[in-house]
């Protein structure tokens, strides 16, 4: 919008870059371009403001297929004005000179027109495909069948009108049809799935299986090695019990011939005692032989005493006594 001050009869206009700017005095050109400033009468002036900027114009219509059914078009068209002193000849793009603002709608013009030439290609081109293929080639042929046919469009060119681009951005079905459609599709990608899941499953089975035989086998060999161990630690005991009972027989030989020896020893040195009593005993009795009855009678008695126990009193009757005086007196 152009920005205007007012001052007495007189008026001052300044455009933007992207605005085009049109001013008629008496039926002729005055001042005409883009991002002017001029000064006019407010009164004899005729201004017209174009905007020469890409401009989006969304769309969204429905349409229907070959075979009956409907679909929602949802598509962008980029549009600029080409030639605005054509489209200011053309449209009323008439601005009021007091406030900048136009007097009309003329963009709505150029919307109303676009959306129709581009819906009137989009139907034709929808209605000779069946509803599959318009929602999986739809957009691309919808969109260069509408920039062909706004290209190619006499009307626009006329106008001034100048299509940038066209861009359709989903061609889509009723939601219960919609979801009809992907019903199969659900259905595979469950199926796959399903399928990985089983897969999956089957590969955890057979994991657990082969987990299942390596530890039976390690069962096994350790069975074997424990077999081994048990046959070793046997063979180990015999081997010991069989060096312990050589061992001890070899102690049992050994004690018992210490003992013959201590016993003949022994043996020999009881012979030799008992010889050597046997003489004592001889020499003694020889010198007995010869001694005096009294003296072998005292050596009696010292003997007897030596082995009596102890005598706390003695008492000597006077028989006692002349009987043993009566012994000593008597013949030998």
């Amino acid at each position: 919008m152009a920005d205007i001050q007012r001052r007495p009869f007189l008026r001052h206009l300044r455009g933007a870059p992207t605005s085009y700017v049109r001013h008629l005095r008496g039926g002729r050109v005055a001042h005409e371009g883009t991002g002017i400033s001029f000064w006019f009468r407010p009164l004899s002036a005729a201004i017209s403001e174009v905007p020469v900027d890409d401009r989006e114009l969304p769309m969204l219509f429905h349409a229907r297929t070959a075979d009956f059914q409907d679909v929602a078009v949802q598509a962008t068209v980029t549009y600029r004005i080409g030639d605005p002193a054509l489209a200011a000849r053309r449209l009323d793009f008439a601005i009021d000179p007091g406030t900048g603002r136009w007097r009309s709608a003329p963009l709505d013009q150029v919307a109303a027109m676009l959306t129709e030439i581009a819906q009137q290609h989009a139907l034709t081109r929808l209605a000779r495909i069946p509803l599959r293929e318009a929602i999986t080639d739809g957009p691309a042929a919808v969109r260069d069948d509408v920039a062909a046919g706004l290209d190619g469009d006499a009307r626009l060119t006329d106008t001034g009108v100048a299509v940038v681009g066209v861009r359709v951005v989903a061609v889509r079905p009723e939601a219960e049809v919609e979801r009809a459609l992907q019903t199969p599709a659900r259905e595979r990608v469950q199926q796959e799935a399903d399928r990985a899941t089983y897969e999956r499953r089957a590969l955890a089975v057979e994991r657990e299986r082969a987990i299942a035989e390596n530890e039976m086998q390690n069962q096994i060999e350790l069975a074997a090695r424990e077999q081994a161990l048990v046959a070793r630690r046997g063979a180990n005991d015999r081997r010991r019990a069989e060096e312990e009972a050589a061992a001890a027989e070899i102690a049992a030989r050994a004690r018992a011939e210490r003992d013959r020896i201590a016993a003949a020893a022994q043996a020999e040195a009881r012979r030799v005692m008992g010889a050597a009593e046997a003489d004592a005993q001889a020499a003694q009795l020889a010198a007995y032989r010869d001694a005096d009855p009294a003296v072998l009678l005292a050596l009696a008695a010292r003997a007897l005493a030596e082995h009596l126990p102890e005598i706390g009193q003695l008492h000597v009757s006077p028989d006692v006594v002349a009987t043993a005086l009566a012994r000593l007196g008597g013949p030998r």
